[in-house]
């Protein structure tokens, strides 16, 4: 082979590799994803959900202990001021953040 086409070649692979990763998507932890877009449960989510299933078997020691695990370990998620509302509705007077 030529030194010139030897020279390209050697050359040409990072190009491309700079060329991909500045075509990729940037991904940032920070970013707020609209729920009904998300492809992934939020453990918050699935907490509260779990709540309801204690709550409809009748489990209510379970059903607060979860609301209130929930309130604890998410406080700023949505599902956590949901499961204050739900705590207060018991009458449970350990409902956190109030």
């Amino acid at each position: 082979m030529s030194p010139v086409l030897t020279g390209f070649r050697a050359a040409l692979g990072p190009l491309v590799l700079l060329a991909a990763v500045a075509r990729a998507p940037y991904q940032c932890g920070a970013s707020e994803v609209d729920p009904d877009r998300r492809i992934y449960e939020d453990p918050s989510e699935a907490l509260y959900d779990l709540a309801e299933r204690f709550k409809a078997r009748g489990d209510r020691g379970a059903h607060a202990d979860t609301l209130r695990f929930l309130v604890e370990r998410y406080p700023s998620s949505r599902f956590a001021e949901m499961a204050r509302r739900d705590l207060e509705a018991l009458g449970d007077a350990g409902a956190p953040g109030r």
